[in-house]
């Protein structure tokens, strides 16, 4: 990395923006089985949307939701997922902790559903990686290990190679180039050409603690403070579109038009371009 960036530094950037976690705010909602619950939403660290159905999954320190019409539905067991990414419809790619009276290893390295997030089973890293960043593209999985702070890509899911050790916050791979690398660090934005083994600083890019990058390209990213801007590349300029009303738990870009926020435990959209946003809950 062309940048010397302190590991110290970064990790109360992260603390800022996970603050908001303790605060949740949970509100009743369906259990899945026709009865009230309270939806334990408060500890959001990963958004999804299935391609297929647009359905809007969250990935929580009490489980797996999905999102639709208003209403959230917990699909899997209580686990934490620290780390959540779709990669395909009804297949996810997640990471994090077993739930209680569960067993196994105190973190689950890599873990996959096919069946919408009901079920999920080992594939690697098991009690070696806690990934709190997953992203799932151009067939590689690339996660960040909060165990060891190093950046990791896999092309089979099971064996791994290290990308970069410098402490970075989130990151978002290109839609376009498997190589073409985002990430956030204390001292600011930067970017990569090689897969993530180098970067360089973005000038004049704001601090940013979320990062995301749709498939037609749209860049997206989000301050502590929770004010989000988007870009159409990472050097191309940055424009401020409004505020999530918070401090940010997680960032998933859909589209140019469509993005979505997690702040104060409630999941957000915007639908046009992150100028506003609503709760995709019903109060």
């Amino acid at each position: 990395m062309k940048k010397s960036v302190s590991a110290l530094g970064l990790a109360a950037l992260v603390l800022l923006a996970a603050s908001a976690c303790s605060s949740g705010g949970g509100s009743t909602q369906s259990d899945g089985n026709g009865s009230a619950q309270t939806a334990e939403m408060e500890h959001i660290h990963g958004i999804g949307v299935d391609p297929e159905n647009g359905a809007v999954y969250a990935g929580t320190h009490y489980g797996l939701f999905r999102i639709e019409d208003g209403t959230a539905t917990r699909v899997s067991e209580v686990q934490d997922f620290m780390g959540f990414t779709v990669a395909g419809s009804d297949h996810f790619l997640a990471s994090g902790h077993p739930g209680e009276g569960q067993g196994g290893h105190s973190s689950v390295g890599l873990i996959e559903s096919t069946d919408g997030g009901q079920t999920w089973r080992e594939l690697s890293l098991a009690g070696e990686a806690d990934f709190h960043a997953l992203e799932y593209r151009h067939g590689r999985v690339y996660g960040l290990n909060s165990m060891t702070g190093q950046l990791l890509v896999s092309e089979d899911k099971e064996s791994w190679q290290e990308l970069s050790g410098e402490p970075i916050a989130d990151f978002a791979v290109s839609p376009e180039d498997p190589d073409a690398l985002i990430a956030t660090t204390e001292q600011g934005l930067v970017q990569s050409a090689d897969g993530g083994r180098t970067f360089e600083a973005v000038s004049d890019a704001p601090l940013m603690v979320f990062v995301g990058w749709a498939e037609d390209g749209t860049l997206a990213g989000v301050t502590p403070e929770g004010v989000l801007y988007t870009a159409d590349a990472p050097d191309g300029g940055w424009t401020e579109r409004g505020n999530v009303g918070g401090q940010p738990e997680a960032l998933t870009v859909h589209s140019a038009d469509e993005i979505y926020a997690a702040t104060d435990g409630t999941v957000l959209v915007s639908t046009d371009g992150g100028t506003t946003f609503r709760p995709t809950i019903a109060q």
